[in-house]
């Protein structure tokens, strides 16, 4: 959670609990009427802060793709699983901690793509 949504979240409590005494205070001897309207609009401040920060994406929140982009001549149609031998294709191919990995429907085998030398 960042500073900033900290930060939002402590001012919309304190806005919050000084609304609410606002209203207790309302009906004390001492308290007037506009004191209500006082506190509920205080409460409701705070409520629309909470809501806010609830609806607004931190880049913790943000979903990345990797496009796979593959070195070198590599023809998709003749990839196969070096396990079982089964046909694989874009689909099977996905990004795990910056490498390139293909994961196999047939057998199950997970291994890191290399491109092997052509000589």
């Amino acid at each position: 959670m960042s500073a900033g949504k900290i930060i939002g979240y402590i001012f919309a409590a304190i806005t919050i609990f000084f609304g609410v005494l606002f209203i207790w205070g309302a009906f004390s001897p001492e308290g007037q009427a506009v004191w209500i309207l006082i506190g509920g609009v205080s409460v409701l401040i705070g409520g629309g802060i909470i809501w806010l920060l609830g609806r607004k994406k931190t880049p913790e929140d943000q979903e990345i793709t990797y496009q796979v982009d593959l070195g070198g001549d590599v023809d998709l149609e003749t990839l196969s699983c070096e396990s079982c031998g089964g046909s694989l294709s874009s689909d099977n191919v996905r990004m795990v901690a910056g490498a390139p990995v293909v994961e196999c429907p047939y057998c199950g085998t997970t291994y890191q793509l290399s491109e092997k030398p052509k000589w």
